[in-house]
């Protein structure tokens, strides 16, 4: 195993994020003709819940484990720095177990919460039965986080990424064959191939953990350089360090549950206030399914990108912060939202255009998928934004800050949810896009309250920041203006997935030679990514 810097770390964090975000959204594609269109929503409940309790289980723990590795490795502190792993494991271990009772034994009154007096849909029992199967995932995924976090503490980014995919594939191979089983072979009906297909998780998530635990003890000399305790050690006890672990995961609880709980309260409050606005319980179970699931994973690709710059931000800036570097944080800080929106921007705006084929591709004919999908991309370029964001301000160990900005946006989630779905329906557009709307001023409010505080701790070139993100803003504009322009002239007549494909492929090559040819040749893609990267995309 070898250590990554902090470009190569990014880009190969990325790239595993991305394939398993990639294989996320295809494996959808026949589950989705195995169980149906109605039946994704009773999959998506049991998902928001578990990544809800999953937030909670792994409290932060995983990437505050990664900035206090990499904190006592850059000191030199290896004693100090295994007993951390040791803590922080048993800890997540314990509150696994604990969580995982109460997400079992609470599930009936979850699905009431979900489905209320609604009827025609999914029953509150089917719901009630998913919940408990993919509550087994929260026994092995803590572990399986926290074993992440300490090699991506020691910058060691390839093995994570690598159990990463391995994670997904077998999630996928259960999914796909035990939901076929049921629904085809042994006529199981729809809430057991729901069921067996929740379960894949745990299935996954104990294979990859495997993977690593057997890479880190064949690798214990990379890990343990020296495993003499230092004189200064001796005065660090355990109770000082799972106090700083728990310091150093509030931010990342808060930023956890926050993503939790925006999907929750969707979850929660759509239904209900579609039906009151005139929908039909199986059309507000569609766009619920659309928001939460098939939607959502196609938003996932996005996500990835800065799911994958924050596992090799998070301890770079801190060994940067730790020895006082400034000037090094900076460039990172600089570099860092740069490169995520050159690379999200365009894929945002570009998959918003082409929503029709990019949902048929993947799901086939949709009533509510290209409508809902069309402006609930955006949640997933504001979401990379307000990730970075939190993942620079907890690094300058800015935890309140972080937990009052991200507090502020789920308040402000909330707070508007129901006003701008009935403001939406009164002007005659569709309620959701008020639910959209909530969540993009939500994580708006979180993302300017970071940044306030990390220009005030770094002092950021602005200015500079502007002019270089102008670079590819213009590029940006041309690119959609010919793509708009092409779909005004030409529609889209999207008759199979094929013809969808076909549609994808002209538009998006179209789309991504006028915007790279631009921002190669005004300088910004080597400013953003450097020369050497240049170079070995040139050869």
């Amino acid at each position: 195993m070898k250590k990554n810097s902090f470009i190569n770390g990014a880009l190969i964090a990325t790239i595993g994020i991305v394939l398993t975000k990639f294989l996320g959204v295809i494996y959808v594609i026949p589950f989705y003709a195995i169980i149906g269109e109605s039946s994704i929503a009773l999959y998506g409940y049991a998902y928001t819940i578990y990544n809800l309790f999953l937030s909670l289980s792994t409290v932060g723990i995983p990437p505050a484990m990664s900035k206090l590795i990499s904190e006592y490795n850059t000191l030199g502190y290896n004693h100090t720095k295994e007993r951390a792993y040791k803590l922080g494991k048993y800890l997540l271990i314990s509150l696994g177990i604990i969580l995982f009772i109460i997400m079992f034994f609470g599930a009936p009154f979850i699905a009431n919460q979900i489905m209320r007096d609604n009827t025609g849909g999914n029953s509150k029992e089917s719901i009630t039965f998913v919940i408990r199967v993919i509550s087994t995932a929260i026994l092995v995924v803590p572990y399986l986080s926290v074993t992440k976090g300490y090699l991506q503490g020691h910058k060691i980014i390839t093995p994570s990424s690598v159990s990463q995919v391995l994670e997904q594939v077998v999630r996928i191979a259960v999914i796909l064959i035990g939901s076929y089983l049921c629904m085809r072979v042994f006529n199981l009906g729809v809430t057991n191939a729901v069921g067996v297909a929740v379960f894949g998780a745990t299935v996954g998530a104990f294979v990859a953990l495997v993977y690593l635990l057997i890479k880190i003890r064949k690798n214990k000399k990379v890990l343990l350089v020296d495993e003499k305790q230092k004189p200064e050690e001796k005065n660090i006890t355990n109770k000082s360090i799972i106090k700083k672990l728990l310091i150093y995961s509030v931010p990342f609880i808060s930023f956890g549950l926050a993503l939790s709980v925006y999907d929750y309260i969707d979850m929660t409050t759509l239904i209900n206030a579609l039906t009151n606005l005139g929908f039909k319980t199986v059309d507000a179970e569609s766009v619920l399914g659309v928001i939460n699931t098939t939607g959502n994973k196609l938003n996932s690709v996005v996500l990835a990108i800065s799911t994958g710059l924050m596992t090799s931000l998070v301890p770079n800036i801190t060994a940067s912060f730790v020895k006082g570097n400034n000037k090094d944080v900076k460039r990172k800080v600089h570099q860092s939202f740069l490169m995520l929106l050159y690379v999200i921007m365009p894929m945002a705006f570009g998959l918003s255009i082409l929503a029709e084929p990019v949902f048929y591709a993947f799901y086939g004919p949709s009533n509510w998928g290209p409508k809902v999908f069309c402006f609930s991309i955006f949640v997933a370029l504001f979401r990379c934004i307000f990730t970075t964001s939190v993942s620079i301000t907890q690094s300058l160990n800015k935890f309140k800050n972080v937990f009052l900005s991200i507090v502020a946006g789920i308040l402000v989630k909330y707070i508007l949810q129901i006003p701008f779905m009935s403001l939406y329906n009164s002007i005659g557009l569709y309620p959701f896009y008020g639910a959209t709307t909530a969540t993009l001023i939500g994580l708006t409010v979180s993302f300017v309250t970071n940044l306030i505080v990390i220009n005030k701790t770094v002092k950021l070139d602005l200015k500079e920041y502007f002019k270089k993100m102008f670079k590819f803003i213009y590029p940006l504009i041309i690119m959609v203006i010919v793509l708009v322009t092409m779909k005004h002239f030409v529609p889209f007549n999207i008759t199979s997935r094929f013809n969808a494909i076909m549609v994808i492929a002209v538009y998006a090559l179209i789309g991504a030679v006028i915007y790279f040819t631009i921002t190669f040749k005004n300088g910004v893609f080597k400013y953003i990514f450097g020369e050497r990267f240049l170079k070995k995309i040139k050869k």
